[in-house]
């Protein structure tokens, strides 16, 4: 669940000395995905590259680790803070174990969240790598395919030390930001984040 008012306490950026934050490099644009795509577009990333009190830094940890084009992966048997404390792997979707690759980009995004004073880290949600609030449950291609709460590896080792992580479905903190950064910026009082949808009350039952 993203802590809201983390975002309302971030400090007031300048272009002298801009808010620091780690992307995931898909959403800021780069062809980083397993497909050798973006992901998609995801307007309510890409807005903060618009910024010059801004310092976006974008990170792919899977492409650090494995590479583009890629296989698709997923965690299995728990969630990315178990994957991080031995109870949880990684597989590929024909099944090869990328757990020790996982972890050693999960450390390497936490580098380089440290070495850039990052701020702030807005991810890619549902990935394995990044997802901050759901994450898939074993394949994602299973027949019955199964969502669960949770970071995904990357995102729990950054939450882990410290590091607020919020995703592009995070709209409602979003727009908390867009007004930090931008004061003339009028907050839309209709926008709500990922674990307050429908959606997702109705899955989990929240």
């Amino acid at each position: 669940m993203t802590d809201i008012s983390y975002v309302q306490q971030l400090r007031k950026p300048t272009p002298e000395d801009p808010l620091r934050i780690l992307m995931s490099a898909c959403l800021a644009g780069t062809a980083c995905g397993y497909d050798s795509t973006a992901n998609g577009t995801y307007p309510s990333a890409l807005k903060l590259l618009g910024y010059d009190n801004v310092s976006v830094v974008r990170f792919c940890p899977e492409d650090y680790s494995f590479g583009t084009p890629r296989e698709m992966c997923d965690i299995h048997g728990g969630t990315g803070i178990d994957v991080l404390e031995g109870r949880a792997r990684v597989l590929t979707d024909s099944g090869i174990d990328w757990t020790d690759g996982m972890i050693r980009e999960s450390e390497k995004m936490l580098e380089v969240a440290k070495n850039d004073g990052i701020e702030l880290a807005v991810l890619m949600d549902i990935s394995a790598a990044c997802g901050s609030q759901v994450i898939y449950s074993g394949n994602r291609f299973a027949e019955n395919k199964v969502y669960q709460i949770g970071a995904g590896v990357c995102a729990a080792q950054l939450i882990k030390n410290g590091i607020k992580v919020i995703s592009q479905r995070d709209y409602a903190s979003l727009e908390l930001l867009y007004a930090k950064i931008d004061p003339s910026h009028a907050i839309d009082a209709t926008k709500i984040d990922h674990h307050e949808t429908e959606w997702y009350k109705s899955y989990f039952g929240t």
